[in-house]
């Protein structure tokens, strides 16, 4: 009987892109993180797992579109790089998805570690600081909860009082926003112009 050999090749942890680069997961670096690749990920990431009216899911793309609106209604003086950092929070689901938060809260391994080092190549990439001051981090998280009680309350099924009790007042300054989830390629292109407006360099 033939003895089945043991592999000591060590398991993959890296990603192809479409633009061709490798990504390793366990040690990224900013030199294989490309917009493109991001834009084409988040645009095809669906927030709420995709349990939200609609032909198309809310993508990633447009909740981080909605987000850097939310700071610039929030502070309308914000550096400009708060708002790329807005657009950006969430780029590091264009490889690992859009975990719901009970699902990182059960995982058995240090998922903010993990996904803290990815986001630290993708702000070293576009110009930004690996780890953004306490105010900025505030402000875009704030953004976050807001941009959560919008999607949460127009497409996810969420009554104001539930929503209110997840993500807290959303405030007057957002009333006018309403949400519609767009074409996966269009959420891609509109996340691209906004980021070439943010890094005209």
């Amino acid at each position: 009987m033939a003895v089945r050999r043991e592999s000591k090749t060590a398991p993959r942890a890296w990603q192809r892109m479409l633009s061709g680069r490798r990504l390793d997961l366990l040690d990224p670096t900013p030199l294989d993180v490309e917009i493109e690749d991001i834009a084409l990920g988040l645009s095809r990431v669906a927030r709420w797992n995709g349990q939200t009216v609609g032909d198309w899911s809310f993508s990633v793309a447009q909740h981080s579109l909605l987000v850097e609106e939310v700071v610039s209604r929030l502070r309308p003086q914000a550096p400009n790089k708060w708002l790329l950092a807005a657009l950006l929070h969430d780029a590091s689901e264009y490889v690992v998805g859009d975990l719901i938060s009970p699902f990182k809260a059960a995982v058995g391994f240090d998922y903010k570690a993990f996904e803290n080092r990815l986001m630290e190549a993708i702000h070293i990439r576009f110009g930004l600081p690996p780890q953004l001051s306490k105010e900025a981090q505030r402000v875009i998280k704030r953004a976050d909860h807001v941009a959560a009680y919008l999607e949460a309350t127009q497409l996810a099924g969420f009554g104001d009082k539930e929503a209110r009790k997840f993500f807290g007042q959303p405030g007057s300054h957002v009333q006018d926003l309403r949400l519609a989830p767009l074409k996966p390629d269009q959420a891609r292109a509109r996340f691209l112009k906004r980021f070439r407006a943010l890094t005209p360099s």
